[in-house]
């Protein structure tokens, strides 16, 4: 199927490792121009000499710490001097810290609030005023299937996900009068360095092996395995497409059937 995204240009925020990096991957594989965000310098350069030696242009790279509103504005202005426009916006990030609701302070409250939840908003409100201009847009926000089943020991996640989905829905209903739709992917268990990190976390609590914690998520999901980031890329290119042109507003889980309800 031919998405017609060639030409497009896309903002995809942590995007050096993991689902991030898969979703760059195949916009670029659909010839859309990706700018590509990273708190972490080094990530950038390895993913650099990674998609050169895959032969991929078209792309460029800006560190961009997802808590500072400056880095936020600079990355946006990158975006506009170098391509002239955003078209797509994908807003991805890592998890905010892990932890109980009772094993959270102000400041843990404070941190995964302008992480999780503030940086997304910041982002979209500059691509909004932009892709009116172009009458057309694609905001996604990976966010998790916690937002309709709360996982245990993620307080934060849980709560700034959910509080970014009904924000998405609430701009849908704004922003669709200009071709712009704002839809969310809700991944399951994907096999990223944030699942390694909790199934770690798991193991140490539990004097397990993570292997073995990994191993019963995987059992836990109908599919019986975990999923793979290329797996999310896939669906957000999709939704980025006129062939999804009629999609806004929704919340779409990639988990292999784990959430429950209906």
């Amino acid at each position: 199927m031919d998405l017609n995204l060639k030409g497009k240009v896309a903002v995809v925020t942590a995007a050096s490792k993991g689902i991030g990096k898969s979703i760059a991957e195949g916009l670029l594989n659909e010839g859309v121009k990706v700018l590509i965000s990273s708190s972490n310098r080094e990530n950038l350069r390895q993913l650099d000499a990674e998609f050169s030696e895959k032969g991929f242009t078209g792309y460029s790279l800006e560190v961009c710490d997802l808590n500072l509103k400056s880095d936020i504005e600079r990355l946006f202005a990158k975006a506009i001097l170098e391509f002239d426009t955003v078209d797509i916006l994908i807003n991805n990030c890592g998890g905010p810290k892990a932890g109980a609701p009772s094993s959270m302070n102000d400041s843990d409250w404070q941190k995964g609030y302008e992480h999780t939840l503030l940086s997304a908003v910041r982002l979209t409100s500059l691509a909004v005023e932009e892709m009116k201009k172009n009458k057309w847009g694609r905001i996604i926000n990976i966010t998790s299937l916690s937002v309709k089943q709360p996982i245990d020991n993620l307080t934060l996640s849980n709560a700034f996900r959910s509080a970014l989905t009904a924000y998405a829905k609430t701009l849908s209903l704004e922003v669709g009068q200009y071709n712009i739709t704002v839809n969310n992917i809700m991944p399951g268990y994907t096999l990223t360095e944030r699942l390694d990190h909790l199934a770690a976390i798991k193991a140490e609590e539990r004097g397990i092996d993570k292997a073995e914690i990994l191993r019963e998520m995987a059992e836990n999901v109908p599919l019986k395995r975990l999923g793979k980031p290329e797996e999310i890329a896939n669906i957000t290119v999709f939704l980025c497409s006129d062939a999804a042109a009629y999609i806004n507003g929704t919340s779409i889980p990639a988990d292999g059937g784990l959430i429950k309800t209906v």
